[in-house]
Order: C-alpha cells, then sequence, then structure tokens
C-alpha cells in the first residue's frame, strides 16, 4: 500500500501538473471505486469544475476544487496519473478525468481498493478532525509523543500505525523509523522513554524525508504521477530484509507478525 513518502511524490508531481486545468467530461468504468454518491451524479459533479491546488493528508490526495474537495485514496493498486488523451492506458482503468489541453488524469486501480469521493467544506473538516497528527509537522514532536503514549500498552510499531495518531506511517516506514531510533518494535508504547523519543521522532521523519527524495519505494504496482518507478526500495536498510546481516551489527535481522503484518528489525540493535 502506498505509503505518506508515495503520495506526497504524487501529489508534488500533480501540484505542478494540474492546478488551473479544468475538468472536462469525466468517465467511470468502475463505479465501486466511487464513494458517497453514483457514479454519474461524481461525474456530473466534477464536471466543469477547475483545479485550484492538489495537497496530501495521510496516506490521501486532495484536490481544491473551490469550496469542495476531491479525495483520493489509492488503497493497495491504485495509480493517478496525468497522461496526454491519444496515450493508451495502461491497463486496469478505472476512472478518466478530462482536462482542458488534451490531458487526461487517470487512476488505475488493479483490487480496487482505492476509493475517490467529494467533500464540501463542513465534511471536510470533520474528515480532517479524526485523523492524527502528520508525522513531518511541527506537531509530531517528542514531547507529543510521550504524552499520547504514555497510556498505551499497544506496541509502539503498531501505536505509529495507527492513523487517529500518526497519519501516513505505515509498515514500511514504521519497521525502517524504528530501527534508525534503534528502539524494539515489540516494546509497548508507554515503555517509551524522555531519551528515545526524539530518536523515534528523528528516526520517523528521517526515513520520510529520504523516501521522498527518492520518490517513494516501488515493490510491484507503485508509479508515480508520471508513471515511473519510485528509488527506495534499494535503500531500505531492514524491511523485507529477513536473514540478512544488521548493517549496523552484522547479526541477522528478524521477522514477526504484529497486527497481520510482518515487522523487519534486529534484536541485537533494537533495544
Amino acid at each position: 500500500m502506498p505509503e505518506l513518502p508515495e503520495v506526497e511524490t504524487i501529489v508534488r508531481d500533480l501540484s505542478h501538473l494540474l492546478p488551473g486545468a479544468r475538468i472536462g467530461k469525466v468517465e467511470v468504468l468502475r463505479p465501486d471505486l466511487i464513494e458517497g454518491e453514483a457514479a454519474e451524479a461524481f461525474a456530473k459533479h466534477l464536471k466543469g469544475k477547475r483545479i485550484r491546488g492538489v495537497t496530501r493528508r495521510a496516506k490521501n490526495i486532495v484536490t481544491d476544487l473551490g469550496g469542495e474537495r476531491l479525495l483520493v485514496n489509492l488503497g493497495m493498486t491504485g495509480r493517478l496519473l496525468v497522461a496526454r488523451a491519444d496515450e493508451p492506458d495502461t491497463g486496469h482503468l478505472g476512472v478518466r478525468i478530462a482536462l482542458d489541453g488534451g490531458r487526461e488524469l487517470r487512476y488505475h486501480d488493479a483490487r480496487r481498493f482505492g476509493r475517490l469521493w467529494i467533500v464540501g467544506e463542513e465534511a471536510w473538516r470533520a474528515w480532517d478532525g479524526e485523523l492524527g497528527v502528520e508525522p513531518l509537522s511541527d506537531d509530531f514532536t517528542a514531547e507529543w509523543l510521550l504524552q499520547a503514549a504514555g497510556r498505551s500498552r499497544v506496541a509502539i510499531k503498531t501505536w505509529l500505525m495507527d492513523q487517529a495518531r500518526v497519519v501516513g506511517v505505515g509498515n514500511i516506514y514504521a519497521s525502517e523509523g524504528l530501527f534508525r531510533a534503534g528502539v524494539d518494535p515489540r516494546r509497548p508504547a508507554h515503555s517509551i522513554t524522555a531519551e528515545e523519543a526524539p530518536r523515534i521522532v528523528e528516526g520517523v521523519r528521517r526515513v520520510l524525508t529520504d523516501a521522498i527524495e527518492h520518490r517513494g519505494t516501488t515493490f510491484l504496482d507503485y508509479r508515480d504521477a508520471r508513471g515511473e518507478r519510485g528509488g527506495f526500495a534499494a535503500r531500505l536498510q531492514v524491511y523485507d530484509q529477513e536473514g540478512e546481516p544488521c548493517p549496523v551489527c552484522g547479526a541477522p535481522l528478524e521477522r514477526i507478525v504484529q497486527g497481520g503484518r510482518s515487522t523487519f528489525f534486529c534484536g541485537a540493535c533494537q533495544t
């Protein structure tokens, strides 16, 4: 599933490509991708709107339409691409949005776990208020982490992945961030100390920033807004590296399952 760096990479691409464009015909080929209204109403709703900007909230792409927002969650295999109208699509096309200038915004999704929906200002505020802290914002501090996690017995890795607490940090970057912090992912969140909290904040921030600089991590499906693969997979230090030597101490890296997801870590370095 695309996490914060992948969505941020797409948003940065789209923020250069879409503002000022007017939406023309909207074609919904997979109605199950549309949330909140019928596919026909969704298409009619979008037609004629002008795109003012593109931002990110958590793992969601937010397109400002002036008083309303088009939200896109990529699910497991979603791709949001800008292409020429005469360019062949790459398969699994779910929604096609015509733009002026002979371009199209295309949403592809092989497994169709992604969603597109439109919200007004009131619905936006309510939805936004249910989400947690952005880990690259000034609100994500060691002091906040200690207070927010202080009573939780949930494992710290699982805690970091809870979108009501910290948004955008999924399985890959939770494992990587805790490795950089030297903290065991199995530790209860409330056991984190005042000395460890700044390391966790810095570890998470650093891995997210590094991944954005390399345009995200591609294993299979993720592509940026131009259809290119991310380059961070080769720089992962523990994720999907079970049995490989730890890059710090040389001990074999381990894998466990937490909440149905694989966690990778070094049992020697992370305490």
